[in-house]
């Protein structure tokens, strides 16, 4: 089973996953962020190589999430795919295995800014955002303050130090009113939360739910690290 822990946000009783999904238990919904389909062969195409099968290793793990939680809905939360070619680019075998995923449950689009048109090909419903009870879905955090609010977009890393080692993990970052979510995608990579990227995002005390090999640790604000200057840019 995937390591999990609780985490409350507007009053709602979520349960993050090891794996960087999010579940609602109250509307039977999984949360997924960033899956950015078909990076590699964005890349690939800019000579960059990469092994091209990101694609393939982020449907395994949604597909199996989707059978150990058993959800009724699923939003994702934008940027499932990383650019405008890839629906033509995906592989025959995962557009099918993405079929099957979407058709298999009620699956949400949130559009996201490396994929701003719906897909055409897959299925499911399309939203720019989704206001559910307490819980706001959207792809980026808005400028202005919005309890409750749930969005992807910055692919959120903290960076600890554990006795000797200095760790770097990605995160669920929360303040209890507003929740950033980690990139599910196999190559999305990530943006340190104390970027100036996140100044403004959270107005109560943060905590960074740290995604360890065997769980979900929290990390209070006053035990975060930044990166070196060389690193602050987040690579999704």
């Amino acid at each position: 089973m995937t390591p999990q822990t609780e985490i409350t946000v507007n009053l709602e009783r979520l349960i993050a996953l090891a794996n960087g999904a999010l579940y609602w238990p109250a509307r039977e919904m999984l949360i997924v962020a960033d899956l950015h389909f078909e990076k590699g062969s964005h890349f690939a195409m800019k000579g960059v190589l990469l092994p091209p099968y990101d694609t393939r290793v982020t449907l395994t793990r949604l597909a199996a999430t989707i059978r150990e939680i058993k959800p009724a809905s699923v939003v994702s939360l934008g940027d499932a795919f990383h650019d405008g070619g890839s629906e033509a680019r995906i592989g025959a075998a995962d557009a099918a295995l993405l079929e099957q995923i979407v058709s298999s449950v009620r699956w949400t689009w949130i559009l996201g800014n490396h994929d701003p048109a719906p897909p055409s090909r897959f299925g499911g419903a399309v939203e720019g955002a989704l206001l559910c009870g307490r819980l706001l879905f959207r792809h980026e955090a808005a400028a202005w303050f919005e309890r409750g609010e749930i969005s992807g977009h910055f692919h959120p890393v903290a960076r600890v130090r554990a006795e000797t080692r200095l760790i770097r993990r990605r995160c669920f970052a929360t303040d209890g009113e507003r929740l950033v979510m980690p990139a599910f995608g196999a190559y999305a990579g990530g943006l340190n939360i104390l970027d100036a990227a996140f100044d403004g995002v959270f107005r109560n005390d943060l905590t960074a739910w740290m995604i360890g090999r065997s769980g979900i640790y929290p990390f209070a604000a006053d035990r975060l690290l930044g990166d070196s200057r060389s690193s602050r840019r987040k690579t999704g």
